[in-house]
């Protein structure tokens, strides 16, 4: 069975590769799944539907050569925190943007049940206007 690190490690290269199910793969139908107020995805969102449809589809549609890039991982247990950064350009508005993040992931049963986003917000939302 791969840890929690390698099921993390797993989703971010899914992002990389554009593979929406490798993404949602680890994913607990339960999921609680936490964009932080600021973002423009904020909110909780429940099960992977609600993740793939409030989250990584209007990041597909509103932003190009978007990316989530880790940096460094700290695993303990059931618990991966993940820092990096965030990059892409706005598609509405043209402006480009790099914004630091950190991800906090919590396993149950192999699978993720957690998940909270920390983001620079300002920066993200600069790239909006």
């Amino acid at each position: 069975m791969r840890t929690p690190l390698q099921a993390v490690q797993e989703h971010y290269a899914a992002s990389a590769a554009g593979d929406l199910a490798g993404m949602l793969a680890p994913l607990s139908s339960k999921v609680r799944w936490i964009e932080m107020a600021g973002f423009p995805y904020a909110g909780t969102y429940i099960g992977p539907a609600a993740v793939q449809h409030h989250v990584f589809e209007r990041i597909t549609a509103e932003w190009a050569d978007y990316r989530v890039v880790p940096e460094h991982y700290v695993s303990a247990g059931a618990e991966v925190v993940a820092f990096g950064t965030y990059s892409g350009t706005y598609r509405a508005s043209g402006k480009a943007m790099a914004a630091r993040f950190v991800h906090h992931w919590t396993f149950d049963a192999g699978l993720v049940v957690r998940f909270e986003q920390y983001a620079d917000t300002h920066l993200v939302a600069a790239a909006l206007t």
